[in-house]
């Protein structure tokens, strides 16, 4: 599996990571899922206080426990349950992340964050204070780096000029190219990562599965077309599960993927495309000129 650096920080991680918003809530399977992806040489491990109203993190630590050190931890903050009230509320304040990374370091069985990310953000919010929160963290050794998970342009440049983040995680997929208008360029110049959340668009660009529902810019129909055209680049061999992350890791602003996966056997699929080569400059314009160069309608 190959290594790469998180921005200019020391964190080295996985081309392929694992979101593991979808393993489950059930520990056996949760804990199969992760182990798969560690034997297989996945370092990145992708959680967050909002999945399962924090089992997820509970998974994860239980799953990582005696091989702390083989994991790049990455989890996140910045949705709030208020007692006695359903749903989550969006606190970005200084004073909620000293308090919520508490909370996450106990569900984790762990005593630092490798990496601690902003889940969410709008211009409204008190920017320099919710900066303020992670370097402090990271002064103290709570966490060794910060990022943001982030779809906005608009939050995404005011980070990426007024804070030492060393990561983007941001949807980015051959269904979802919006990131190589305004996103992959910026973070490129500035030297700061991109994690590509979602490159198998959810389900709809993995091998041996059908296209359920319609998805941004795409009709259900318009997505099955793709998947045909997009077969010119899977006749070698190459799956098209391996083609859809490998054109995700193709831009050099990113640094690593992370599919998520909810059996064992997605798993094995998805780290197989570690052991293709890269899409090479005539593929990587052939699946440009098949899809659709997604623009952001909002938050620009």
């Amino acid at each position: 599996m190959k290594m790469n650096r998180l921005g200019t920080s020391g964190l080295l991680v996985s081309e392929i990571g694992l979101g593991c918003m979808s393993i489950g809530i059930e520990e056996e399977t949760a804990t199969a899922i992760i182990h798969e992806a560690l034997e297989g040489g996945v370092t990145l491990l992708d959680t967050s206080d909002l999945y399962d109203g924090g089992r997820n993190e509970e998974l994860v630590g239980k799953a990582i426990k005696g091989r702390r050190k083989e994991v790049v931890l990455a989890t996140k903050v910045g949705n709030r349950r208020i007692p006695g009230q359903e749903g989550w509320t969006w606190d970005p304040s200084k004073g909620y992340i000293l308090s919520a990374v508490k909370d996450s370091l106990k569900r984790l069985g762990t005593d630092y964050i490798d990496l601690y990310q902003l889940h969410g953000g709008t211009l409204d919010d008190p920017i320099d204070e919710t900066i303020e929160a992670f370097e402090q963290l990271k002064r103290e050794g709570v966490i060794r780096e910060y990022g943001i998970s982030s779809i906005r342009p608009n939050v995404i440049r005011e980070y990426a000029a007024r804070s030492s983040i060393v990561s983007v995680m941001n949807a980015y997929s051959i269904l979802d190219r919006r990131a190589e208008e305004t996103v992959l360029p910026l973070l490129e110049e500035k030297r700061i990562s991109v994690i590509a959340r979602g490159p198998l668009a959810s389900g709809a660009l993995a091998a041996n599965r059908q296209p359920v529902k319609a998805l941004t810019d795409y009709e259900l129909a318009e997505i099955v077309e793709l998947r045909e055209q997009l077969k010119a680049l899977t006749a070698s061999g190459r799956s098209l599960t391996q083609l859809a992350i490998r054109y995700s890791l193709s831009h050099p602003a990113v640094a690593t993927a992370i599919p998520g996966a909810s059996s064992v056997s997605q798993v094995r699929s998805n780290l197989k495309a570690a052991d293709c080569d890269a899409l090479t400059g005539e593929e990587i314009a052939l699946v440009r000129r098949v899809s659709k160069a997604n623009l952001y309608k909002l938050h620009r």
